[in-house]
């Protein structure tokens, strides 16, 4: 592994890319702490560390903590997220917005260019819900949130600090995207979920020792974090193997041989992104509506977030539903049968027992479909099932879905840089075999 390391920093190219990586994630976490004006950080905190496990929390875990310092990145990349999936549906309804997903290039730039203004939209319109939110939030009745600036001056702060941060962060990820390694906007929700870590295990531990908490619960849910990790990978690496046959062919005077090779399907060809969109869809509602309702709420209200919120037992089910939903969705855009099936008839080859063409595309997305369900459900139980334990035994907040964000994102970054290893002729990070990424 030090010799893999060693031989990542000696190709100029990938060192290149590696340094410009961690500054632009310094940078990220450096803006993490630059606080929004006119919030009094140490209250709010309080009124979090007394929800911690509501809607607040768990968007407080995706942005790495910015939402409870109210800092300029508190909405993190979720707009953009929101953004995105509004884009991607529209392409399934209105016809300009389908023809630009299947234009290739230029396509996928205008369709970058209206997620960016998209992205503004929603953030303007969750910060001024959020604004409107923390004008009401006080310490145990006492203290104040906001105790200097309030009204339309908060507001108007509030909406250009967030909205620009929210803008820089988006930016940021095209950046590492573009020149750096792995995918900008999945590393720095990665980036995000990773900085809680080491707070969450401080906090079980000073349970542990303040005698609010068994060593024996602690060791239950560590044994439970590492089999979900293990489960994630075994199901991220897990694939469907279609063999494929090419015939001889003649080039010139030369005939070259038929191949015997395969076409992969993964179980999860999605990766992480259902459960991305999922919780962004999940939390995007409730933050405009506990936003705009304000932070005193009348008793109807309140019902309605418990049983909608991530304590109450709508979320999961949801929460889960949902994951399925897009996972479907996703795979539909990102792999298309009749295209495979196309390119496979061009190039001679064909499946065993299967005509070329239709019959083809119909096996394959037959396949496709009856691989996805058991892919999907895996991904809302592994995301649902430990939120729900430790929401019962308390004290740990690193649930199923951060644990496939993790896993889906490092396994993405490494393979990365296994293939620029590889093309200098470096051996990667297995002795046997190569790293699998989910692309």
């Amino acid at each position: 592994m030090l010799d893999t390391v060693r031989n990542m920093f000696k190709i100029p190219e990938l060192r290149k890319k590696i340094f410009f990586t961690l500054a632009i994630v310094f940078a990220y976490r450096l803006g993490g702490h630059v606080p929004t004006p006119g919030v009094n950080t140490e209250v709010l905190r309080g009124f979090l560390a007394a929800n911690s496990d509501g809607l607040f929390g768990l968007f407080d875990m995706f942005v790495g903590g910015s939402f409870g310092r109210f800092s300029v990145f508190a909405l993190g990349i979720m707009p953009y997220i929101t953004a995105s999936i509004i884009l991607q549906l529209m392409g399934t309804i209105f016809p300009y917005f389908h023809k630009l997903q299947r234009e290739g290039a230029e396509g996928r730039k205008k369709l970058t260019q209206y997620t960016r203004y998209g992205t503004v939209v929603f953030a303007a319109i969750q910060a001024i819900g959020i604004s409107i939110f923390m004008s009401g939030v006080q310490d145990n009745g006492v203290q104040a949130v906001i105790p200097q600036m309030r009204g339309f001056l908060f507001m108007f702060t509030t909406v250009i600090s967030l909205t620009t941060g929210t803008v820089l962060t988006m930016w940021l990820g095209e950046q590492i995207t573009a020149r750096g390694v792995g995918n900008g906007i999945s590393l720095l929700i990665f980036i995000g979920i990773i900085a809680e870590i080491p707070g969450s295990v401080a906090a079980q531990v000073r349970m542990v020792m303040a005698d609010q908490g068994h060593v024996a619960t602690a060791l239950f849910i560590l044994t439970i974090v590492l089999l979900a990790t293990v489960a994630v990978v075994i199901m991220t690496q897990a694939m469907r193997r279609i063999p494929i046959q090419t015939p001889k062919k003649v080039v010139g005077t030369k005939m070259y041989a038929g191949q015997n090779t395969v076409l992969p399907l993964r179980l999860n060809m999605a990766g992480v992104i259902p459960i991305i969109f999922a919780s962004s869809i999940m939390t995007f509602p409730g933050m405009i509506i506990r936003g705009f309702a304000g932070a005193e709420t009348s008793v109807f209200m309140e019902d309605v977030f418990r049983l909608f919120g991530p304590d109450g037992f709508v979320y999961p089910l949801m929460f889960g539903v949902l994951i399925v939903f897009f996972t479907y969705f996703y795979t539909a855009i990102v792999f298309n049968p009749v295209d495979i099936a196309d390119n496979l008839k061009r190039q001679g080859g064909f499946i065993p027992g299967i005509r070329p063409g239709k019959k083809t595309a119909e096996f394959i997305e037959n396949v496709l479909t009856r691989i996805t369900l058991p892919g999907s459900v895996f991904l809302a139980l592994i995301a649902v099932l430990p939120m729900m334990l430790m929401r019962s035994m308390g004290g740990f907040h690193f649930g199923g879905a951060s644990i496939l964000i993790v896993v889906g994102v490092s396994l993405d970054t490494l393979q990365q840089l296994e293939s620029h290893l590889q093309m200098r002729n470096y051996d990667g990070f297995m002795k046997k075999g190569t790293l699998r990424g989910r692309r």
